[in-house]
């Protein structure tokens, strides 16, 4: 029976990397769904839609076409038709985003277009591995696997402040850091799908650890939950046939 493992956390505390590495070492199929929500965001400049217009945001979710596309465990994000991985990390994106995300409509837009795009995996036979902001508690939150990943807000600047260099973006650690931190404010006080561990969640922190071993670490949970899942599982299946 396939498995979801969902795993929930601050921005840049290393879900999207450990979600790829974890994906590829148990062959899951992983979903990014910052991705969705950051491909809208750029949907959002490119039209020139006021910020402070909330119905116009949502309603773009029903003039585009988001899709998720996986290859040799790279995904990639296609709107209408573009492959715009790279252009929705910029940061002017993640500013827009903050926004965005925060409208009811657009979130629940985007949280049944999360569960379509797990579900049928799922019916593939796939097990899944899915990351974001409210994946736990609110798109699923009967995942068989429930991990929080957090680190504090220097060491999660640290490493935005690398990935930006890598992808040629020129900002400063204090700049990125104090974005972080906004960021975690206004994440943790949304009204809907705000950040928060669900109870049954496991917590990880990754700030001292180094890459490696929090996947490992993951790795063993998840081997260990579904383990025990499908113990349970037998176990209800003896009680209902005695």
């Amino acid at each position: 029976m396939s498995y979801i493992v969902a795993i929930d956390g601050p921005a840049g505390a290393g879900k999207g990397t450990i979600t790829k590495l974890v994906a590829k070492d148990l062959g899951l199929v992983s979903i990014d769904t910052g991705m969705l929500y950051r491909c809208h965001a750029l949907a959002i400049l490119r039209n020139n839609i006021n910020l402070s217009n909330d119905k116009e945001i949502e309603d773009m979710l029903d003039k585009i076409k988001i899709e998720l596309k996986n290859n040799n465990n790279k995904q990639t994000v296609f709107l209408n038709g573009e492959d715009v991985t790279s252009e929705i990390r910029m940061p002017e994106i993640s500013k827009v985003v903050s926004k965005t995300s925060s409208i009811l409509g657009v979130r629940e837009k985007i949280t049944n277009l999360e569960r379509k795009i797990g579900y049928e995996w799922l019916k593939q036979g796939k097990n899944i591995i899915m990351e974001g902001r409210d994946i736990t508690t609110v798109v699923f939150p009967e995942a068989d696997v429930k991990i929080y990943l957090d680190a504090t807000p220097i060491e999660r600047a640290k490493r935005r402040c690398r990935q930006n260099k890598r992808n040629g973006i020129n900002q400063s650690f204090n700049e990125v850091l104090q974005s972080i931190m906004e960021r975690d404010k206004n994440d943790m006080n949304k009204k809907v799908g705000a950040l928060k561990k669900a109870p049954d969640a496991i917590y990880v922190d990754s700030s001292k650890s180094n890459v490696n071993k929090i996947k490992q670490k993951i790795i063993k949970i998840i081997r260990q939950k579904t383990k025990e899942n499908k113990n349970e599982n037998i176990k209800k299946d003896i009680k209902s046939n005695s």
